[in-house]
């Protein structure tokens, strides 16, 4: 986006959603459409607009649809006795019913596990651990970031704060070893940080917030609790495919500069030396990481303990005196509480979305004009998913676009009723789709950590980024039409 249309959308970006909200609010309701649906219908135009052009930043949008929820459903007509009006206090209780959601509790117990790594520096240990294996040749330093990028997903649950803790373990490298900022190498290693954590972000259900928004509704909605296993089963494979393709993408358009650079395993190893040896807190915490995973990888196996409930338990070791790695005091000063906010009004939003008829209403309108139900299930993966991929364009958070998007499609999906579909694997599918953030910087927050070192150009990620976005989508097909369909999910 050039700087003048950035201004522009920043600077009207708030009014226009504003004058869309009133113009949809004071249009006669549509035949078979609710008062209290067309208006979170409004809603959800005016969430858009504004989280699109970021008119303001997320936690004070959060604010705003809130406040704006509250009164547009508390004067109308109650959805169950149209006689009589919802009343403010219901509008409140469901403008707040995200934040009451199991999904947001495991948001909740991410962001401070996230917390505990850069207190502790478990996260630094963890990637110069790794790095300090992978020799001196550029294509090797390249896997070795990539596959950092894996590990670190199973251990810290916010994108965002993995790639905020390799950012400067590269950077250091870069800058140590007189590596020009500009240069290819430069370059590669950065983008390389970013992408690879979007791709993990959907093979690991834990790694990202956005799919905690689709697992909570397809809980609500479908009734399917997914587990951390199925979803790695389901999604693993195609992140490893991405994570190869991520690799041959990056050394085919942004081949470096030079073939290895000496002196970077001593850089490594001193800067490994510098964090001294491994630290009580470290150790505490890598131990309740590694119980954690275990209970994840083995909900409804081995227990029946879920994964919010499971964190929220590591949570509460994790700030426990004497047995803790960080008090409440250092815990909140490096929580993203926006970033929570953003999550509770999003299900919010999704879930007003639901109980007020108007996702089943939009879903209808939606089978009918593009004929979805005549379509084979293959069909409706390949459309949703291109469609997706377009609107991620246009946002800077996956989180603002699964809550906006994915209760819609689980009610086109049932409007379709096509026999043998299933609702909730095809969700969890285009849920990976969410997190296709891939071809510009300002489409997810860890694309901008790694742009915010100018170590490439805008031009240098979209090159990456289209070519990598473009195959993502054909693997999605292709698992789509094999793997998926041999497990049932499509």
């Amino acid at each position: 986006m050039k700087a003048g249309q950035d201004s522009f959308s920043r600077r009207y970006g708030l009014i226009i959603s504003v004058v869309v909200l009133l113009g949809i609010v004071l249009m006669p309701t549509p035949e078979g459409l609710t008062v209290a649906g067309q208006r979170m219908i409004a809603m959800l135009i005016f969430s858009i607009i504004i989280w699109m052009t970021e008119a303001v930043s997320y936690p004070i949008s959060a604010a705003i649809i809130l406040a704006i929820m509250v009164f547009l459903l508390g004067t109308s007509p109650d959805v169950a006795n149209p006689k009589t009006l919802m009343g403010t206090s219901k509008g409140l209780a469901l403008a707040l019913g995200g934040f009451s959601n199991a999904a947001t509790a495991l948001v909740g117990g991410a962001l401070f596990i996230a917390a505990a790594m850069m207190q502790t520096g478990l996260d630094k240990r963890i990637a110069l651990s790794i790095l300090s294996k992978i020799g001196t040749k550029t294509n090797r330093i390249l896997i070795g970031v990539i596959f950092v990028g894996f590990v670190l997903s199973f251990f810290i649950p916010s994108t965002t704060a993995r790639v905020a803790c390799l950012v400067p373990i590269v950077m250091g490298i870069i800058l140590a070893l007189n590596v020009d900022k500009k240069s290819k190498f430069a370059g590669v290693l950065m983008i390389a940080t970013a992408q690879a954590d979007s791709i993990w972000n959907v093979g690991i259900k834990t790694a990202a917030a956005q799919n905690m928004v689709a697992i909570g509704f397809i809980d609500k909605l479908l009734n399917k609790q997914i587990t951390w296993l199925e979803w790695f089963i389901a999604a693993a494979p195609f992140a490893v495919i991405m994570s190869v393709v991520l690799y041959y993408v990056l050394m085919k358009v942004m081949p470096p500069d030079t073939e290895e650079i000496p002196g970077s395993q001593e850089t490594i190893a001193k800067a490994l030396a510098d964090l001294g040896p491994m630290k009580l807190n470290e150790k505490k915490l890598f131990a309740v990481s590694l119980t954690l995973l275990f209970f994840w990888s083995t909900e409804m196996i081995l227990h029946n303990f879920d994964t919010a409930s499971t964190t929220l338990a590591a949570v509460a070791i994790m700030l426990m005196p004497v047995v803790g790695v960080m008090s409440w005091k250092e815990a909140q000063a490096k929580i993203p509480w926006g970033t929570l906010m953003l999550f509770g009004i999003g299900i919010s939003l999704g879930s007003a979305l639901l109980s007020t008829k108007a996702a089943a209403w939009l879903a209808k309108m939606i089978v009918t004009w593009f004929g979805l139900q005549t379509m084979p299930a293959l069909i409706i993966l390949a459309v949703f998913a291109a469609f997706l991929i377009i609107i991620h364009l246009g946002f800077a958070s996956a989180t603002a676009l699964a809550s906006a998007m994915i209760p819609i499609v689980i009610s086109v999906l049932q409007e379709v009723k096509m026999a043998g579909m299933n609702v909730w694997g095809m969700t969890m599918i285009l849920q990976f789709v969410v997190s296709f953030g891939f071809i510009l910087p300002v489409n997810a927050p860890q694309n901008m950590v790694a742009y915010s070192t100018e170590t490439f150009e805008v031009k240098d990620f979209m090159r990456t980024g289209i070519p990598l976005t473009i195959i993502a989508y054909l693997v999605i097909l292709l698992l789509g039409a094999t793997y998926w369909k041999w497990l049932g999910y499509v």
